[in-house]
């Protein structure tokens, strides 16, 4: 049994779960109190102290905190640590505003390490294994936790980063790299380049593990067949530690949330309140054994939903779904919610790789919503007809799934930009005439 399947945490009892979350709720709320200005301020403003949290039970009377908070403490203002007991920082691209940088404690490290190798382990992943890495490194967290995880698991690592994919496949194909861990975005550009230089026989990937942005089950079952893998998500955030903040078994229907180290609340979005196993809305996460950078009721504004159905590979760890979009990015175009998830569903229903863009514009006053997808090779030779054909086709299909409007342009094969880190899906025109 590999060290890191754990069983006797990975497979605990719903009581011995709670105990654990009990316990450790208890001592983190008092850390916060005594050690983080905002958080005794939020709980007094709310009438609370530590002994008002005796269990997880309570853990509702706490507030909410959100990006937003983490912003304005920027750099050092939710640190529970003395800065020299801190080790490391991640941080987020800042691509919304100002940065949002997490501290580590060595100890801190450990036990994101130890998530990220559960998650290897749950891929299938042994120390005979060739572990590819090639999400960022850097102060993003992806390259850093997987490498972690790779080294605990006992795997080979190869810590190849992003870009350069004439030597990820080289690398790939020298040294027989079994486990590839990357964006799903960049695993569809891999596969389609290892495809096109003809080496797909000399490939010996048996799985991928997959996140760091949104994809849809089309696109992995169309990923799993162009590499002949098997495709795990995983799934976590820079403010409460990086990947491994839950992730995929074997089964394929949900994510293990470690809640040894994370409780996990579904809330209403608008209201806050807290909804029941099984019901859809905003994921909130709370550590119970970050020491640096704890955070408490954090609203991630993933939209999911949680199970602790009986799972067959015998973890007892609730499953949270695929997020099914954000409540804070989702696109509102003309009065509807619209999810880009949405849309690759009815692209990749009728053929079409995950390659598109979609633009959202303002024209008198009117919100528009185009989609531009690539043709695959075998059309880019149709008639002018058949191309008018296919469109109508997907704007049919994304008007039964969306309930609006939404133009089509197909565009010529590789016309659009491929990623090697995060796919820019959407290019939202209306933000410019902000203001």
């Amino acid at each position: 049994m590999e060290r890191y399947y754990q069983p006797e945490i990975e497979c605990a009892s719903q009581d011995q779960i709670r105990a654990w979350q009990s316990e450790r709720l208890v001592k983190q709320v008092q850390n916060v109190w005594d050690h983080v200005p905002m958080y005794r301020k939020r709980m007094e403003e709310k009438g609370l102290t530590p002994g008002d949290i005796q269990s997880v039970d309570d853990l509702h009377k706490l507030p909410f905190i959100e990006k937003d908070d983490l912003r304005d403490q920027y750099p050092y203002g939710l640190l529970a640590r003395p800065l020299a007991d801190c080790v490391r920082i991640q941080s987020t691209s800042g691509t919304t505003g100002r940065r949002v940088v997490a501290f580590y404690t060595q100890h801190d490290i450990d036990l994101w390490e130890d998530c990220c190798a559960r998650a290897i382990v749950a891929a299938g992943g042994t120390k005979e294994d060739v572990c590819h890495v090639c999400y960022g490194y850097g102060l993003f967290t992806g390259g850093p936790g997987l490498n972690g995880g790779s080294h605990k698991v006992g795997c080979l690592t190869l810590p190849m980063s992003s870009g350069n994919t004439e030597r990820q496949i080289q690398f790939m194909t020298d040294l027989g790299s079994t486990i590839l861990c990357c964006t799903p975005s960049y695993a569809a550009y891999l596969a389609e380049s290892i495809i096109e230089r003809g080496v797909r026989d000399k490939i010996k990937l048996k799985a991928g593990i997959f996140g760091a942005e949104a994809w849809t089950e089309e696109m992995r079952h169309d990923i799993e067949e162009k590499l002949g893998i098997k495709a795990y998500d995983i799934y976590g955030l820079t403010e409460i530690s990086g990947p491994g903040v839950s992730f995929e078994c074997s089964e394929q229907t949900g994510m293990h949330v470690n809640e040894d180290h994370f409780i996990a609340e579904i809330i209403n979005p608008k209201t806050g309140e807290v909804l029941p196993e099984g019901e859809k809305g905003e994921l909130v996460f709370t550590s119970i054994t970050k020491e640096a950078f704890p955070l408490l009721r954090y609203r991630t504004r993933d939209i999911c939903v949680l199970s602790r159905k009986k799972c067959s590979c015998g973890r007892t760890h609730v499953k949270m779904s695929k997020p099914l979009g954000r409540s804070d990015d989702m696109l509102i175009v003309k009065g509807v919610n619209v999810f880009p998830s949405q849309i690759e569903t009815v692209l990749m229903n009728q053929g079409y790789a995950a390659n598109y863009q979609i633009i959202v514009d303002r024209v008198n006053n009117s919100d528009t919503i185009e989609v531009q997808v690539e043709m695959t090779p075998e059309m880019f030779s149709d008639s002018l007809g058949a191309v008018a054909k296919k469109e109508k086709e997907l704007v049919s299909g994304l008007k039964a799934m969306l309930g609006i409007y939404a133009d089509v342009k197909l565009v010529n094969p590789k016309s659009i930009a491929r990623s090697e880190g995060k796919a820019v899906r959407v290019v939202d025109k209306r933000n410019l005439y902000k203001g």
